[in-house]
């Protein structure tokens, strides 16, 4: 019953035997398809020598924002670069907000440009290395959710002559960041040069790269680039969907898809297949957009679709109304939730808001702590974002100045740092009855963090934190 003041540890009726070994679940909202007021965002990289030498890997030379340039586009024409076909293709559906980068990738920031803002990445032949925080902003952003679209091409193919082409730069992502370099995606970029080839797709109707909205790929196009090998064992996601001439199975894989984290991948061997022959005055370029031997245009256009349509930039392109905590209510025992044991539980000694479950953090009247934690993906798009819970506090102290035992709430990210301390409860909060307590987590959106509840007591007289009826809302 509310306002107990005995020790808890002196209850028989405490729920035997159950313990909160449960994993923490990330629970997060399925995406829904963009429609045009809510459009997929997509941020092609131009800050890594994208146009050094005969390149010119851009959809357009207005930067940022292409619109600059042409806000109404219907040729590849009205935009300047050698990926204008693909930018205008995409901002003709109405479906897509484009924007190029120039300057050093971020996530969590406040610019513009910041990965946060998007739902995929394009890096179409990166001639610099990208630095450590861009390796951790690139991780991040897909772990949480983001597409990224990698475009390699042939060893040697180092356009600015600073000892580094595509390979060995995406390779270096994959495989030295901050946040997983144990081959993340489950693939290595093989240190080739492809003189010509016609990759087939294989045989799979019900794959959306391959049977897209934007049509059907039998082919693309290799003039002078690279392959990659898989390793299923490292991430079972990974599937090869065109292949180099004569190869299968885990090598000579030209075109590529994984996933990690929350987010998708996509990987493509060579460049040219982007290229529609048009950009900028000086550049050297080939139409392989629409080489009539391949369908590179539906390709590049249908994994842009796929990678948009994940959970986009950490959290989805659009927010859908909806309680993310599992469990929340406590009701199926230690479902959805981490922490000491016997922390949940259907005890008389305490009581329930609603139902018979709920959680009893400390109340042992001895130095003791319990935990009690869950973790969530906040959707980069949802603007609120409210975690609310009801609380009671009873207590044998009896104190009005001094706070011996606590409760603390936490949010941690990924590797168990606290992020941020909404609130801390403590004896002097006691109190009769459930009291709503709640904080705006908006300030996370875009990221998969874990909500931490921890009780802690000094070496004499219980004080017992009671929660039930948890949420996070989100819209």
């Amino acid at each position: 019953m509310l306002g107990l003041t005995v020790p808890r540890h002196r209850l028989g009726a405490v729920l035997a035997g159950f313990s909160l070994v449960a994993a923490g679940v990330a629970v997060q909202v399925a995406a829904t398809p963009a429609a045009a007021a809510t459009p997929h965002r997509i941020l092609f990289d131009n800050a890594h020598a994208e146009t050094a030498g005969n390149a010119d890997w851009i959809i357009s030379t207005g930067q940022p924002d292409p619109l600059g340039e042409d806000s109404s586009p219907s040729a590849e024409t009205d935009w300047t670069g050698a990926l204008s076909s693909w930018g205008v293709a995409l901002q003709k559906t109405g479906d897509y907000s484009l924007r190029t980068a120039t300057s050093a990738l971020t996530y969590g920031g406040s610019a513009a440009t910041d990965l946060s803002n998007f739902d995929t990445l394009v890096l179409p032949e990166p001639n610099t290395l990208f630095t450590t925080a861009e390796k951790t902003a690139i991780m991040t952003f897909v772990k949480n959710g983001g597409g990224l679209f990698m475009i390699s091409d042939h060893t040697g193919a180092d356009r600015n002559n600073d000892g580094e082409d595509a390979v060995e730069i995406l390779n270096d992502l994959m495989t030295n960041n901050s946040v997983d370099s144990t081959d993340p995606f489950g693939f290595s970029i093989d240190s080739l040069s492809i003189g010509s080839d016609y990759p087939s797709a294989i045989s799979d109707s019900s794959n959306p790269v391959l049977h897209g909205s934007f049509g059907t790929v039998t082919k693309s196009l290799i003039a002078s680039g690279t392959t990659a090998t898989l390793k299923p064992a490292d991430n079972s996601a990974v599937k090869g969907l065109l292949y180099r001439t004569g190869y299968s199975g885990n090598t000579g894989a030209f075109f590529a898809t994984s996933t990690f984290g929350s987010g998708r991948v996509a990987f493509w061997g060579d460049s040219s297949p982007v290229d529609d022959g048009t950009g900028q005055s000086g550049n050297t370029l080939y139409d392989g957009w629409n080489d009539s031997g391949a369908t590179n245009a539906a390709l590049a256009l249908n994994a842009t679709e796929w990678l948009a349509g994940g959970s986009g930039g950490g959290g989805g392109s659009t927010c859908t109304p909806a309680q993310l905590l599992g469990n929340n209510g406590f009701e199926s025992g230690s479902s959805a939730w981490s922490g000491t044991s016997g922390v949940i539980t259907n005890s008389g000694d305490e009581s329930a808001r609603t139902g018979s479950y709920y959680a009893w953090l400390a109340g042992y009247g001895s130095a003791h702590t319990d935990t009690l934690s869950q973790s969530v993906t906040v959707p980069a798009a949802c603007t609120t974002a409210t975690l609310s819970f009801y609380l009671h506090v009873d207590t044998a102290e009896t104190t009005t100045s001094t706070a011996y035992d606590t409760l603390k709430v936490q949010v941690l990210n990924g590797s168990g740092a606290v992020l941020g301390t909404p609130a801390t409860y403590s004896n002097l909060n006691a109190a009769s009855g459930y009291t709503q307590r709640s904080f705006s987590l908006a300030g996370y959106a875009g990221q998969t963090v874990t909500l931490k509840f921890t009780g802690t007591e000094g070496s004499t007289l219980q004080t017992s934190f009671v929660l039930d009826d948890t949420a996070l809302n989100v819209s």
